[in-house]
């Protein structure tokens, strides 16, 4: 299966080498590799160059934005703006951090899961960060999650979607409406992936309210809401991020924030996610 690879970034030359070293060396190499380059004010653009000019399908994208790092909308921009520089002739597309560490073996095995199965709309592994000299799973979702950091999505699936939301919740949205329009999202645990900085290390007090606004915006509703910030708080060992959360929420419901879901769509995300709480509570 040919695939590519976008990945947007922003002053990430302590990451990117190892980024792009660890594509090279994969057992089945990526057809095209696009690296956005989203107004860095470091040695980024010129380490993916130097890339570039070794591996005729790696290649430099720059993009100017706001250098203010908030999560969801300027990293799905810049993905964007990769994507546009792309054909459609590929099965799957991947959107990647520039940040990891992948394993050798790691797309040879994705390929692997969509060929078994032509209702997969979503592949993934597991992000593992370095505690105490350890790489340890970073466990900030549940196990059925792929993290926003390494997507995968067969063709089919993405365009059906509709591609991704350029808002924090993007990464949730999608899994909801793959599942919406009925594909398959596959998690493999053997595919362990090295995040090599923590989750929300660049974001800033102005986004701490945007989690809340992703819920309202999935249409969650109120109690859903609660419950995901309890658990979303605990997990960060920030018990009072709850409260933030909830005021993102109600924030986002009085602005009336436009929705990344349909009213029908909504319902689907309600129902599903009283489900999933339900077979984890019985």
């Amino acid at each position: 299966m040919k695939y590519y690879i976008v990945i947007p970034s922003h002053n990430e030359e302590k990451f990117i080498a190892l980024t792009l070293d660890s594509l090279v060396k994969q057992t089945v190499l990526p057809a095209k590799v696009v690296v956005v380059n989203d107004n860095s004010t470091d040695r980024t653009a010129e380490i993916v160059q130097e890339f570039a000019q070794k591996y005729p399908w790696i290649t430099l994208t720059n993009k100017t934005s706001d250098a203010i790092h908030l999560p969801g909308s300027k990293v799905i921009q810049a993905f964007q703006k990769g994507l546009e520089t792309l054909d459609d002739h590929y099965d799957f597309i991947v959107k990647a951090d520039a940040d990891l560490i992948f394993p050798n073996n790691y797309f040879e095995t994705i390929i692997r899961h969509f060929k078994s199965d032509e209702t997969i709309g979503m592949a993934g592994g597991f992000a593992y960060i370095e505690k105490n000299g350890d790489w340890i799973l970073e466990n900030l979702t549940d196990k059925d999650h792929i993290r926003g950091a390494f997507k995968a999505y067969r063709k089919v699936c993405f365009e059906q979607i509709g591609g991704l939301k350029p808002a924090m919740g993007w990464d949730t949205a999608d899994e909801l409406l793959c599942k919406f329009y009925n594909w398959k999202v596959v998690t493999d645990a053997s595919l362990k992936v090295k995040h090599l900085k923590p989750t929300g290390a660049n974001y800033n007090k102005a986004s701490r309210y945007k989690q809340g606004e992703a819920f309202y915006t999935l249409g969650y509703g109120f109690f859903i809401t609660a419950i995901a910030s309890v658990k979303l708080a605990m997990r960060k060992g920030k018990p009072l991020l709850f409260l933030d959360y909830l005021k993102g929420f109600w924030k986002a419901q009085s602005e009336k924030k436009t929705m990344l879901v349909t009213p029908e769509q909504a319902k689907f995300v309600r129902r599903y996610r009283w489900k999933k709480m339900k077979e984890k509570l019985f």
